[in-house]
């Protein structure tokens, strides 16, 4: 069958280390800027394996690439195989980490796959942050440009009177 084919060599699902773990211990929300040539956005990172990998890994620097008009992505050092909640659509806002190819993408507007209304991607892919803003800033951004991605703080959230 061809899903056995696909299994065999696909990498080991995501299962969270000792390491991973220690280094959730007492964290509770974390937050990421991804800055690609001119434009950046902060994100929350997700309780996910993928996430604390990422978390690990940072900061990480690396080259953009697009994917049609719809999606900025970039290699990363990071390895994590594919996990069960991994998914071919994405909603606005989610960064991605496709196992296939050891790289974030970050899906603003329908890829050369995508169907009306949905962010296709170009395969499953794990869900491991979610931007604080508006991801079509990222339109702007040329393959080649630098991209960096490193920890900050908790946004600060002004009081409501």
């Amino acid at each position: 069958m061809p899903t056995e084919i696909l299994r065999r060599g696909a990498k080991p699902p995501a299962a969270r280390d000792e390491r991973e773990r220690a280094a959730r211990a007492g964290v509770t929300d974390r937050y990421v800027l991804i800055r690609a040539g001119a434009v950046a956005i902060t994100a929350r990172l997700r309780d996910t394996p993928t996430a604390d990998r990422i978390w690990l890994a940072l900061p990480i620097f690396s080259t953009a690439q697009v994917w049609g008009q719809g999606e900025v992505f970039f290699e990363t050092p990071v390895e994590s195989g594919r996990e069960r909640t991994a998914r071919m659509i994405a909603r606005p806002g989610e960064i991605i980490f496709a196992p296939d190819r050891d790289v974030i993408g970050i899906p603003f507007a329908p890829g050369p796959t995508s169907r009306a209304g949905e962010l296709r991607l170009w395969s499953p892919s794990n869900i491991w942050a979610e931007a604080l803003g508006d991801v079509s800033v990222f339109r702007a951004v040329r393959p080649g440009e630098r991209v960096e991605v490193r920890r900050v703080e908790a946004p600060k959230v002004a009081a409501s009177v």
